[in-house]
């Protein structure tokens, strides 16, 4: 039975050696990524990427990546590609091919007939002298001198090499388009990342009541106006423009300070020049104000006029935090 610090050291141990060994793969970058990037950047078709085994996993996630930033890709297996589907492949395709030993059965197999299609081949391989290394036409070098798997079988350091280079691909292709953070919001619309990205304050608020009272209002058309819109607050609007704002807390404040009920009226308990925000603006900054200024409504204005009310909650349920 292992001791809980010798637990712990075994994990500490494994993520300094695939860091150790990781680094390593900057040094051996050179034209041949350079020449990929620039193929895959030209290319008018797919980047189809393919595998066997735990490779085939990797490669799955580098398309994903490589389709979130603005690379169209598909994956394709390795073993499927050899009983039926390289039917997905078409003439204007970059193949990029992963492996560790760059000689599993299906990858030699498939090579030959990637080569006969005239496709231009990728290699991220793990072995320099293997026939994968030797057939394709660019090879990224992800040798590593042992896995973090004590009898170094199970594939981990050699898994992370193939993983990191499909980063260091997909960024840098990412720069050479000049991928901007609007255009990641369009292959996110449905992600926190790209609500933050696209959301507008627009299009929440309207979904919402529009409390609104007038200076001279007496206290109670206040607190039924507060309560009949439930977001916590309300404008206050004199000649349709916006001279003050009325929360829960301010109404508790009045409470303290022992002012006459009878006679108050809302131009007595608001806050006046309110943080406002314009329906244009992104719902990240409507957030950013909430947090700056410790308040959870905000009025909302467009073209200058009082619109309605935008609360914390409408953001907090859009999962933007």
């Amino acid at each position: 039975m292992h001791s809980n610090q010798e637990i712990l050291n075994t994990g500490i141990q494994v993520i300094k050696n695939e860091c150790d060994q990781i680094r390593v793969l900057a040094d051996r970058l050179g034209n041949d990524f350079v020449e990929v990037v620039q193929q895959i950047f030209q290319c008018k078709g797919n980047i189809v990427v393919t595998g066997i085994g735990k490779s085939a996993n990797i490669a799955q996630k580098i398309v994903a990546t490589f389709n979130s930033t603005g690379t169209t890709a598909v994956f394709l297996h390795a073993a499927d590609a050899i009983h039926g589907d390289l039917g997905i492949i078409r003439e204007e395709d970059i193949i990029i091919i992963l492996s560790k030993s760059g000689e599993t059965p299906e990858i030699k197999v498939l090579l030959p007939l990637l080569r006969d299609r005239g496709n231009k081949m990728v290699a991220i391989v793990g072995n320099m002298d293997s026939f994968l290394a030797k057939m394709a036409d660019f090879t990224l070098d992800v040798t590593i001198e042992k896995e973090a798997c004590p009898n170094n079988l199970a594939p981990t350091t050699s898994t992370t090499a193939q993983l990191i280079m499909g980063d260091a691909l997909a960024v840098a292709l990412l720069e050479y388009r000049g991928f901007t953070a609007a255009d990641f919001a369009r292959f996110h619309p449905g992600g926190a990342l790209g609500k933050q990205l696209y959301l507008r304050v627009g299009d929440l608020f309207q979904k919402n009541e529009k409390p609104v009272v007038s200076p001279s209002d007496d206290l109670r058309k206040v607190i039924i106006e507060i309560s009949a819109k439930r977001l916590g607050a309300t404008a206050v609007v004199e000649h349709n423009r916006l001279v003050g704002v009325i929360t829960d807390g301010d109404l508790r404040r009045m409470l303290m300070n022992n002012i006459s009920l009878v006679t108050v009226k809302a131009a007595d308990i608001m806050t006046r020049n309110p943080k406002t925000i314009d329906h244009d603006s992104l719902v990240v900054d409507a957030l950013g104000l909430m947090r700056l200024y410790n308040i959870t409504q905000l009025p909302v204005m467009h073209e200058g006029v009082y619109a309605g009310v935008i609360h914390l909650h409408d953001i907090l349920k859009e999962g933007i935090i």
